[in-house]
């Protein structure tokens, strides 16, 4: 199940696991990433808590945690080279994965066309 949020976050809901990435949308509005700060596996998040941060040219952002849950795996290759989340930001680029607190929440989030009105 594929989910987004308002803040530009997508997750791919798989069982009691998302992961979790920054959209298009966001990757474009923030242009070439030059560092991306990850959590720590482990670390458990509340909804809506920053959970990581990126820094472009432009700006620095921070990726928000789309719903309560424990960080169970993180992407070392985006810390490695940031470009890949402008290269594939809803693909290879996705930052963490997240074990839900509660995962029947995510039918609360956003579906695509949702998303593609939001932002349109």
């Amino acid at each position: 199940m594929l989910k987004f949020t308002e803040e530009h976050e997508w997750l791919l809901v798989e069982g009691d696991v998302a992961t979790v990435g920054i959209t298009t949308h966001a990757s474009e509005q923030l242009g070439d990433l030059v560092f991306v700060e990850l959590p720590e596996e482990g670390a458990a998040f509340a909804k809506g808590a920053a959970a990581a941060t990126v820094e472009s040219v432009k700006a620095a952002s921070e990726v928000y945690c789309p719903l309560d849950g424990e960080i169970v795996e993180v992407n070392q290759a985006i810390v490695n080279d940031p470009s890949l989340v402008g290269s594939d930001p809803e693909g290879a680029a996705w930052f963490f994965k997240l074990k839900l607190a509660n995962p029947a929440d995510a039918a609360a989030l956003l579906d695509k066309a949702a998303y593609e009105a939001l932002i349109a």
